[in-house]
């Protein structure tokens, strides 16, 4: 049985779930400005307690990074990331599932194998590409300085 491009790309219009982009942009926005908002709060509040700003930042961060790893090991931030799309990727929650996600799933393969070699599975590429980035463009910054 042979079928053209045409029916084979009918075939696959009709396959295909419908987008709503209206409901996905709204959810990413909504969730992404809400973990911003806790995080934001977060910051205000150690500094309320005496953290200079500096100090606070780096504190909110880390307690991002906490919170996103603990809802990864509880199984709760692929619900959130359900409703929220894009917007549970972008801040840095999204780093620490990316990072846990796959150290989580391998873990029965040994702490070595599995753990240890998986955990930069996803995120391993955008660390990389980050830090070769961050030098070339250091590079490149430098000779325009002279």
């Amino acid at each position: 049985m042979t079928i053209t491009k045409e029916e084979y790309a009918a075939m696959v219009d009709e396959a295909s779930p419908k987008s709503h982009i209206l409901k996905d942009c709204t959810g990413a926005f909504l969730c992404g400005g809400l973990i911003c908002l806790i995080g934001q709060a977060m910051t205000d509040a150690y500094q309320y307690f005496g953290f200079a700003v500096k100090d606070a930042r780096c504190l909110t961060s880390v307690t991002l990074v906490f919170i996103g790893a603990a809802l990864t090991a509880l199984g709760w931030y692929d619900n959130i990331a359900k409703i929220g799309g894009a917007g549970t990727l972008v801040p840095i929650t999204g780093f620490s599932n990316a990072v846990c996600s796959p150290a989580i799933e391998f873990k029965s393969e040994g702490y070595i194998p599995g753990l240890g070699a998986k955990m930069f599975i996803i995120a391993g590429p955008v660390i990389v590409y980050g830090t070769v980035a961050s030098i070339l463009y250091g590079v490149v910054y430098y000779f325009f300085m002279m």
